[in-house]
């Protein structure tokens, strides 16, 4: 099983349907797992899917419309009541932060302590590995991106010239140098894996800014252009503007989420059509339950 993974609990919007939850995402990263907007329903989907609260490292709440955020109370009161251990950040605008309490708190239960508070304002906040930016959106939200140090990639050619070879490798990894050779003489930048989460938002530079290059791109498309108008007025993408932030940023991997109620699942070659106009890379449209690797380091 990979370490990097998305596992996807709800893919609807504001109204959940037969076949679509309310919005959930689990991110498994190198044995953190990131929890994005767990909306209603969300411990239960978390069941069906083999995830427990044990699995749950940060709470990712990007705005606070109903379904971004009303399973918080289950997810909490879950964490409690399995007494996990680690710590578990919980990350939201700080503006909403009345309904992140009234959230936190929304019933009589032993409380935990392990979960701990971490408001973001601002344009840009970071919380590494986490890097938070604002979006437009009726009311304050923000998407999340979480990112890799970048590194180097040696190369065995240069390095058997260069006459260096077992310990040594990791000696001048450590070190950057060895017997006068450098490392960038045995070496070559590599850029670290990432993964963005865009939810409700019109296209704006942060959008772009977060989805720069990386490997998966988890992004809202809730409408089709014809309905572009009302998504303008509701703060929301469609589509052809998710392609388009993913084929102007160099996403790898594309998938797109938070279909409004109108459209069923015969509908989804019409967003994959959407796609196409603008981005020829790979593109997923996700539904409840799937898994989606994050793509393997070029």
């Amino acid at each position: 099983m990979s370490s990097r993974e998305l596992v996807v609990l709800g893919t609807s919007s504001a109204v959940p349907t037969k076949h679509r939850n309310h919005n959930g995402y689990l991110l498994r990263w190198d044995g953190q797992g990131y929890l994005f907007d767990p909306g209603e329903g969300t411990q239960r989907q978390m069941v069906h899917a083999g995830l427990g609260a044990h699995d749950v490292h940060w709470i990712c709440v990007t705005h606070f419309h109903g379904d971004h955020c009303l399973g918080v109370p289950g997810i909490v009161q879950r964490v409690a009541r399995d007494r996990v251990r680690h710590p578990v950040r919980a990350v939201f605008p700080a503006s909403g932060e009345p309904y992140w309490r009234n959230l936190r708190h929304a019933a009589a239960f032993h409380d935990t302590s392990v979960i701990t508070e971490h408001p973001v304002s601002g344009e840009v906040h970071e919380l590494p590995p986490l890097t938070a930016r604002r979006l437009s959106h009726p009311v304050e939200a923000y998407g999340y991106r979480v990112q890799e140090p970048d590194g180097r990639r040696m190369l065995p050619a240069k390095l058997a010239e260069a006459g260096i070879r077992g310990p040594d490798v990791s000696e001048i990894q450590r070190a950057g140098v060895l017997r006068g050779v450098k490392l960038e003489d045995v070496s070559e930048p590599r850029p670290g894996q990432s993964a963005a989460f865009v939810m409700d938002t019109r296209l704006c530079d942060a959008v772009f800014d977060l989805a720069d290059a990386a490997d998966l791109l988890v992004i809202e498309s809730t409408f089709l252009s014809p309905e572009q108008p009302l998504a303008k007025e509701y703060g929301h993408l469609t589509a052809f503007e998710a392609g388009l932030v993913a084929a102007e940023a160099g996403v790898r991997r594309l998938v797109l989420t938070h279909f409004s109620e109108r459209y069923g699942f015969a509908d989804e070659p019409l967003f994959l059509e959407e796609v196409r106009r603008s981005y020829a890379g790979e593109v997923l449209l996700a539904r409840d339950f799937m898994t989606v690797p994050v793509p393997r380091r070029r």
